[in-house]
């Protein structure tokens, strides 16, 4: 199958979570099902199972909560919605189609942004964080860094926390004690356990938890208050982040928008300081 009738299997897969409330074991088998559709749709209830790390009567529940008798009436409904995708006539070489899959990514997140309201809540949240943590371990830190540049310029006091080890909790318990209120995430394959623990700890210290992550049934969604998704290519040997990103800038905007004098005053001040140090050509 190629990669757009794969990522309108996939869309097609996640509606059928879609207002079903999930315990965590279903939320791995739910997680399992998208990131290995549309072949999963030709798996035994044991082959998933393997695949889910959980137990086979596990995966019989979870098919059971989705509303069928058992997984063999699941597996048939993976397979129409896998038959309903489709398939285009030419999806171009290799390199081709990753691409192709990442212009799907974006366009499954422009769906996701019709509700504006959302973000614009998630917005509000995290400008009023005094100060704001930035989480991102491993293949995320890079995304933690790019999105705290610029949250910096309008933000007064964003604090990026890319390491791991029994350091990162200080930190986190730190900003809080320093005022923060909640936390942003990024939360990607193949999923730290530090980054997990981190989001644990994070609760635990009082922070409202926002995650990015790639599915709304990734390992995050357990631990985070507002789970924001954009899926991740996997089609080359690394993973790529367009969507991720994009919805990392998206975010940025709602800020700004939360607080359109501040950010005005803020960018004004940069702009000003930048000129006089004369930091860049044009």
């Amino acid at each position: 199958m190629n990669e757009g009738a794969a990522g309108a299997s996939v869309d097609q897969v996640l509606d059928l979570f879609d207002g079903v409330r999930l315990t965590p074991t279903q939320r791995r088998i739910a997680h399992c099902l998208v990131q290995h559709a549309p072949a999963v749709a030709y798996l035994s209830a044991a082959e998933v199972a393997e695949l889910a790390g959980v137990s086979q009567p596990s995966v019989t529940r979870f098919a059971v909560a989705l509303g069928h008798d058992g997984y063999p009436a699941l597996r048939r409904r993976l397979r129409d919605l896998t038959a309903a995708a489709g398939r285009p006539a030419d999806a171009g070489n290799e390199l081709q189609q990753a691409v192709r899959a990442e212009m799907g990514n974006l366009d499954r997140l422009a769906g996701q942004l019709a509700d504006r309201d959302r973000i614009a809540t998630t917005g509000r949240l995290l400008a009023a964080s005094r100060p704001l943590p930035v989480l991102g371990l491993r293949a995320a830190a890079p995304l933690a860094a790019y999105f705290a540049y610029f949250a910096a310029k309008v933000h007064p006091d964003v604090r990026v926390l890319d390491d791991g080890g029994s350091m990162l909790t200080d930190r986190l318990e730190q900003a809080a004690e320093a005022g923060a209120s909640a936390v942003l995430a990024f939360v990607l394959p193949r999923y730290p356990r530090e980054t997990l623990d981190a989001l644990r700890e994070a609760r635990a210290a009082g922070l409202t938890v926002v995650a990015i992550t790639d599915s709304p049934v990734s390992p995050a969604s357990e631990h985070a208050d507002v789970v924001l998704p954009a899926a991740v290519g996997a089609q080359l040997v690394f993973d790529l982040h367009t969507a991720p990103m994009t919805l990392a800038m998206v975010l940025l905007q709602a800020i700004c928008d939360a607080a359109p004098a501040d950010t005005q005053r803020r960018l004004e001040a940069f702009e000003a300081s930048a000129a006089r140090r004369q930091l860049f050509l044009s």
